[in-house]
């Protein structure tokens, strides 16, 4: 049963068409890797998802809401519904890893409980167990800015799972990690799809990577899928089509890593 609908959607920024046409179904606790090259139109395709941009044309359908038309409360309503990953880790640096965590509650609380950190116990109890789960107990009183990369990514995925998602996306989540703390964070959220049911639609550059983990994965070319099957369908000449003149780098990475 799909989750999500992309039927025919399209993005342009005046003369530039970031996405032209895309339609994809993704069934619930399916783990969903798009890959391409910087620009192909991988992020704007997760924001559009999300409403974090608005899309020019098409359709999106997330666990039955028409996502394009929904205003206000319901927007709010959706985006509870959807965690977001980001490669920059987007914490409060100055706040402690536990109050990152909770701001994932902020979409379930009023402006002035929001603007004045009013949570409940049982939040905080969840906080501290989904932390735990990820490793991250000893730090709880922690400032982010104090986290090495992989911690800070620990602390986003647990903002996003207190948010108790359906779907989450993950925009470049390894990018900016060293290859032990890109193999933790890709554990964690195999783990967190398989265990959980959650569904995860993320944007990759390491195609070993998405081959390793993932159940299926999408490739965009210039705003457009050219493939989208199971990662043993994956061929060098497909990779070679996705990327074009990065296909060098490409397999540099992956004879590296």
């Amino acid at each position: 049963m799909a989750i999500l609908e992309i039927e025919k959607l399209t993005k342009k920024y005046r003369e530039i068409t970031a996405l032209s046409g895309v339609s994809l179904k993704v069934r619930r606790g399916e783990f969903v890797t798009i890959i391409g090259r910087s620009g192909a139109g991988k992020s704007t395709l997760l924001r559009c998802v999300n409403r974090l941009i608005d899309a020019s044309a098409g359709q999106i359908t997330f666990d039955g809401m028409e996502v394009l038309s929904l205003k206000h409360r319901d927007l709010r309503k959706l985006r509870t519904r959807i965690g977001m990953i980001f490669q920059h880790f987007n914490l409060v640096p100055r706040q402690t890893v536990i109050e990152n965590v909770l701001h994932g509650r902020l979409g379930y609380k009023s402006t002035v409980a929001g603007v004045l950190g009013l949570f409940s116990r049982d939040e905080k109890e969840k906080a501290f167990e989904v932390l735990a789960g990820l490793g991250m107990e000893k730090q709880l009183h922690k400032r982010c800015d104090e986290l090495s990369g992989g911690q800070k990514q620990r602390v986003g995925i647990a903002r996003a799972l207190v948010q108790e998602p359906r779907l989450i996306l993950c925009d470049e989540p390894i990018a900016s990690l060293d290859p032990g703390s890109s193999k933790k964070i890709m554990d964690h959220l195999h783990r967190i799809s398989r265990q959980m049911n959650i569904t995860i639609l993320m944007n990759l550059h390491q195609v070993d990577v998405a081959m390793r983990y993932s159940d299926r994965i999408i490739g965009i070319r210039e705003g457009e899928i050219v493939f989208d099957g199971e990662p043993l369908q994956l061929k060098k000449k497909t990779i070679a089509e996705i990327y074009g003149s990065e296909m060098e780098d490409i397999l540099y990475e992956e004879k590296s890593g």
